[in-house]
């Protein structure tokens, strides 16, 4: 530490919001406290009263969490926020630990004192969590407790209120379903499973099974709110009465009773003797201790939404493909717009941000993007997850690559795209990698393979073109993704870590492999895939396929032919003929000429 940065620490206002903190704890008799990144539905993206991290750190990714003790503080984030962490945290005030080699719960077992009481908030983690944090403390003759109140809404004085935006019906015609027969569906499936009643918790599976939908949190249209389904096939939704209106409570009818969000917990407690079904992964420990008091016979599964969710219907299938021709069109308007001003020194991340903003909300139809945009010019995009910030914001330079990945929520779909472009003239380095990510996507893109598959036995068809020269890349190849609902959607996957879950008609994933030279460049090419069947005379097994969903040309300047295949060639003529034909006629005239000679065969 030098002796500048001291004082300023000392005077900063993440400094006065950490001593305000272990005061407060210190008069409750607690020796530290635990801040994760979350809300009390395991949420990725959090309502701004939920921002604790950022409010005590200065963090505004959206993973990580943090640990106060009384004379030391470590904030914990991925690889992907390595840069982001050390721009926005102070390290006269908090340690950097590298998550998941080190864990909040192991920096604990390592630091807490014998003696030492550690506060953590049960509705804001899992049981298992509060277990491990719970070992690891009292292997070093210290104590984990759950608390009442969550000593940083003591502290925050300007926190923010929880929103109380009105929920609004997601019509039939977009969900391709009921509400009341996914709610018979589920029931049979409780019943099967000896279960009374199921705790929904996850705000999507809540939205997704009452065809609901709200501005509660930031890029996924969700409403606060708990659900308990029971096996007769009746709900109980909590939430906050002022989001209720007639139309909203038409729409879920008498079958679904409406109750204060406040109630939850007493209903909770009503449980006992119950059968009931709960899921460890998306239910706080604070459910289950409730659960647990109460006398109620647990059993741990899935949350039942969680695949139905995952299995787009033809209907939600087409509201996708709409909704990518829509977003398709503003991507090549932005495409066409860095063909013009790319390079000039007139365009930096910032103003990229803005202009596909500018270029989605034009279609009359955004309600949202679907995550914070990802534009990074050179450096910047060797870094995975970059948010450009006034600190790190880069102008678009002659000889770099500039990377930018972004998503719309739109009332038929959610999409999610990533192109990278050459400014000015790309290097043979950058043309050779460029190409080998884009074989691997192509590999993915085309795979035929049998019911049964799951998304760990095909990432390698991803990676083998970077494998082959030595190279490789650190994040997932492909995530699940909702219909109009979360952009990071499970339990399906691409990745290399294992995965139970096979891929299912109906399932939307990306097909997103890429490469980062760190302080050099960054490549990834992104499209959404809706799995499908695909049977062929000949075939023995039942066999699926992908479609490719997202339209938009790739940039032909970083292709070098010579790496692809014949097979490849055509891949990438058929693709960019698809661009062509179907974005074509949703563009205007300047931008329709440059369509036309960017998607000419290569």
């Amino acid at each position: 530490m030098t002796a500048s940065a001291l004082p300023l620490a000392a005077t900063s206002p993440a400094a006065a919001r950490l001593a305000a903190l272990r005061a407060h704890l210190a008069t409750i008799g607690l020796s530290g406290f635990y801040v994760p990144l979350t809300d009390e539905h395991m949420s990725e993206y959090v309502g701004d009263y939920a921002q604790r991290l950022a409010w005590l750190t200065g963090f505004t990714g959206s993973a990580g969490s943090a640990v106060v003790l009384a004379d030391k503080a470590a904030v914990f984030t991925d690889g992907r926020y390595t840069v982001q962490t050390r721009a926005e945290v102070s390290p006269a005030l908090f340690s950097y630990e590298p998550f998941p080699d080190v864990t909040p719960a192991s920096w604990l077992g390592g630091n807490a004192q014998s003696g030492d009481r550690i506060g953590y908030d049960p509705w804001l983690a899992t049981r298992s969590w509060a277990k491990s944090a719970a070992e690891q403390l009292a292997a070093r003759g210290a104590s984990l407790v759950a608390l009442e109140a969550n000593p940083i809404d003591v502290v925050w004085a300007d926190q923010p209120a929880p929103s109380l935006a009105p929920a609004r019906v997601h019509p039939d015609a977009l969900a391709g379903k009921s509400s009341a027969d996914k709610r018979r569906d589920l029931a049979t499936d409780l019943r099967e499973a000896g279960a009374d009643v199921a705790v929904i918790a996850a705000l999507d599976s809540v939205a997704w099974l009452f065809n609901i939908r709200g501005t509660d949190v930031s890029h996924t249209p969700v409403v606060r709110a708990f659900a308990l389904l029971q096996a007769d096939a009746t709900a109980d939704l909590f939430l906050e009465p002022e989001k209720l209106n007639d139309a909203v409570l038409e729409h879920l009818g008498p079958a679904v009773r409406t109750h204060a969000r406040t109630d939850f917990a007493a209903a909770l407690a009503a449980l006992g003797g119950k059968r009931v079904l709960v899921d460890p992964e998306t239910c706080v420990a604070a459910i289950f201790e409730a659960l647990d008091a109460a006398g109620a016979t647990l059993i741990e599964k899935r949350d039942p939404c969680i695949l139905p969710k995952a299995r787009k219907n033809g209907v939600e299938a087409e509201g996708a493909r709409a909704a990518h021709l829509r977003d398709g069109a503003a991507i090549t308007r932005l495409l066409h717009w860095l063909s013009l001003h790319a390079g000039d020194g007139t365009v930096d991340e910032a103003a990229v941000e803005a202009q596909i903003l500018s270029f989605r909300r034009e279609t009359n139809q955004l309600l949202d993007t679907s995550f914070n945009t990802i534009a990074g010019a050179g450096p910047n995009a060797a870094l995975p997850h970059y948010r450009s910030g006034p600190a790190t914001n880069r102008v678009l330079a002659p000889g770099e690559l500039f990377l930018v990945d972004s998503g719309g929520q739109y009332a038929d779909g959610t999409t999610d795209i990533t192109r990278t472009i050459a400014v000015g003239t790309p290097t043979s380095e950058q043309r050779d990698r460029y190409t080998r990510v884009l074989k691997g996507h192509i590999a993915l893109a085309t795979a035929r393979f049998p019911v049964g598959t799951n998304g760990q036995q095909l990432d390698v068809l991803a990676r083998l073109p970077l494998w082959q020269a030595g190279l490789d890349y650190d994040h997932g190849t492909g995530h699940g993704v909702g219909a109009y609902l979360s952009v990071h959607e499970g339990p399906q996957r691409i990745a290399k870590a294992a995965s139970s879950v096979p891929l299912e008609p109906g399932m939307i994933l990306s097909n997103e492999p890429g490469y980062y030279k760190p302080g050099h460049f960054g490549i990834r090419i992104e499209n959404l895939v809706l799995v499908a069947e695909q049977s062929r005379q000949g075939d023995e097994r039942p066999m699926l396929a992908f479609e490719t969903l997202t339209l938009a040309p790739l940039d032909r300047a970083l292709i070098d032919t010579a790496l692809l295949s014949a097979e490849e060639r055509a891949w990438v003529d058929a693709y960019h003929a698809r661009v062509w034909r179907e974005i074509g006629p949703l563009v205007q005239d300047e931008t329709r000429q440059w369509l036309e000679q960017a998607t000419q065969p290569l």
